[in-house]
């Protein structure tokens, strides 16, 4: 099984914390959307033919495009590619796009699945981040779908920084559980150069960002969410029933996918590579057959690496025969030397033969990974 995700680099208004490559012009839409398709038609043999099991739009705000251009795009691929009957089709869509035509128009290109962005239900949260939205648009746009024909959606909420105070972070998770959603995205905010946010804090007109906020409101998410019958699937992810992402899945298992559109990566087990991140410049490369991408090659080390990163960070965890079966008797002594400081720190423990973060671990998964690292 494969996966395919779609950049679609524009955006209505630039959100504070974005650090994603996206547009708030959309005067080069037509002509990204045309080298979208063009560039699936080039890459059609890089997933050698595996059957496709997910396709993604993300972005920006992939829910900005006309019905009409999601439905060419899934065209395309349909007839690139070898896509399965039950593929998972998810867009990501902001609250103040959500239509009862465009929600029907949706369920019938292919679309399945919706992650829809609400961050927040609270007006001055939204207001921080520079959201177009408001909590009264995002109640709607989750009744609105709750209406419409497609039933598998998620709702992502952002948390961790300094307007956001405990009681309102409960509220907006109770909210959610009130509501029934099957899957719950919870991110804390993170600072990233050059966006917005981060020259708001330089420049002293917001505060600097508290992470004891953000750990400590990482485990009231996973109380709540856990007490109320909702898998803790991945650090930031939360699902009942059948309704976990199955393309994120995809990077957290290591399945193979293919990113098609400016800034887009791809990666096939031995090399990824990412796409110019410029609207223009991607168009041009690919409408006069010039390279739009860079690869890298990965060593044996990367690979392991790699897989370490992902997997750890689901309740599945790091496969130990894995580990054993990539790596040399010195490689595996060292491994096997950090995983017992970490079981010693209550950092992750063993359970078969398969190594998982604590709840202790989920905040510090990114420093336990690369001490897991071969080096």
């Amino acid at each position: 099984m494969a996966g395919i995700y779609i950049h679609v680099p524009f955006c209505i208004q630039a959100c504070h914390y974005c650090d994603f490559y996206f547009s708030t012009s959309l005067k080069n839409k037509t002509k990204v959307i045309n080298a979208i398709k063009q560039e699936l038609s080039i890459q059609k043999y890089y997933l050698n033919n595996t059957p496709i099991s997910t396709i993604y739009f993300g972005g920006g705000t992939p829910s900005v495009l006309t019905c009409d251009e999601i439905t060419s795009i899934i065209d395309v691929i349909n007839k690139n590619f070898h896509v399965n009957s039950n593929v998972e089709c998810t867009i990501e869509a902001n609250p103040e796009d959500i239509t009862t035509e465009k929600l029907s128009s949706w369920f019938y290109s292919g679309i399945n699945r919706i992650s829809l962005g609400v961050q927040s239900f609270r007006d001055e949260d939204l207001k921080y981040m520079n959201r177009v939205h408001n909590g009264i648009t995002a109640e709607k746009s989750i009744e609105l779908i709750d209406l419409s024909k497609i039933k598998n959606f998620s709702v992502d909420l952002i948390y961790g920084f300094p307007k956001l105070t405990d009681f309102f972070w409960k509220k907006n998770i109770q909210k959610l559980i009130n509501l029934k959603i099957k899957h719950i995205s919870c991110y804390c905010l993170t600072v990233e150069k050059n966006t917005a946010l981060f020259h708001l804090i330089k420049n002293k007109k917001y505060e600097k960002i508290n992470p004891e906020i953000g750990r400590n409101q990482f485990l009231i998410a996973h109380n709540m969410l856990t007490n109320n019958g909702y898998e803790h699937y991945e650090i930031s992810n939360f699902s009942k029933d059948s309704f976990k992402s199955k393309h994120n899945q995809n990077y957290w298992n290591n399945t193979f996918y293919l990113g098609i559109g400016p800034s887009a990566h791809s990666f096939n087990g031995s090399s990824r590579h990412w796409n110019i991140r410029n609207n223009l410049l991607y168009c041009e490369a690919i409408h006069n057959n010039k390279p739009y991408y860079k690869t890298e090659i990965l060593s044996k080390k990367d690979i392991i690496n790699e897989y370490i990163l992902t997997t750890i960070r689901t309740n599945k965890g790091i496969d130990l025969q894995y580990i054993c079966n990539k790596t040399d008797n010195l490689e595996l002594i060292l491994f096997e030397s950090e995983v017992q400081k970490l079981i010693k720190k209550k950092l992750i423990i063993k359970n078969n033969n398969n190594i998982q973060l604590t709840l202790s671990g989920m905040l510090f998964a990114d420093q336990i990974a690369s001490d897991l690292f071969i080096i």
